[in-house]
């Protein structure tokens, strides 16, 4: 059940710092573009990156022991880097989401392949999915909970904005309030950070 929640946890976290990722999807989940399309396909993308990367980390362990410790403290500061840029964007408040008035909606085909392209070609994914998830999970004494805790934590919060989009416009519409969420952010990717670096 730890590692099940560590999983979930530090998914959670990693996921809510990818702000491009996050603004796309709820800028277009709140103009109604395509919102299960856009659900599924993150979903399914960060599920497929995160059981990449919990597993191959652990057969590279195998075959190159020291491998784990440089990827974990890789990990540290790659944590402390996101926290440090969300604790940016908090103080700088700078980020907002687009209006209705600026998403174009389009089918579902493109939307898909919009979806595809913001969440694979931001090199942001495969460090917290790949390098980070799979660091972290191959610490725990049981990896495939670890890993289904992360899975969960990508269900939960690409449903959650999916599906709450049009509830969640007048609340994350503004900049004030992404400062806010930015800040928790910060702090949480910063407690991950020190725990992983107390291990």
């Amino acid at each position: 059940m730890l590692s099940l929640l560590t999983g979930f946890t530090v998914g959670l976290s990693l996921i809510v710092a990818i702000g491009a990722q996050n603004i796309w999807v709820l800028s277009q989940s709140m103009a109604g573009a395509n919102r299960l399309v856009i659900a599924l396909v993150c979903i399914s993308c960060d599920a497929l990156l995160i059981v990449t990367g919990v597993y191959s980390v652990h057969w590279l362990q195998q075959v190159l022991p020291p491998l784990v410790p440089i990827l974990t403290w890789c990990g540290v500061l790659m944590l402390l880097w996101l926290a440090y840029g969300a604790m940016q964007r908090a103080l700088r408040g700078n980020v907002g989401l687009l209006t209705d008035q600026q998403v174009q909606v389009t089918t579902w085909q493109k939307t898909a392949l919009t979806a595809l392209a913001i969440t694979l070609l931001n090199p942001h994914v495969y460090l917290d999915t790949v390098v980070l998830i799979g660091g972290v999970g191959t610490l725990q004494p049981q990896p495939a909970m670890f890993t289904l805790g992360a899975c969960l934590a990508s269900l939960f919060w690409f449903s959650s904005l999916t599906a709450l989009a049009p509830k969640l416009k007048t609340v994350l519409s503004s900049p004030k309030r992404w400062r806010m969420f930015d800040g928790v952010v910060a702090m949480v990717l910063t407690g991950i950070a020190v725990k992983l670096a107390l291990v």
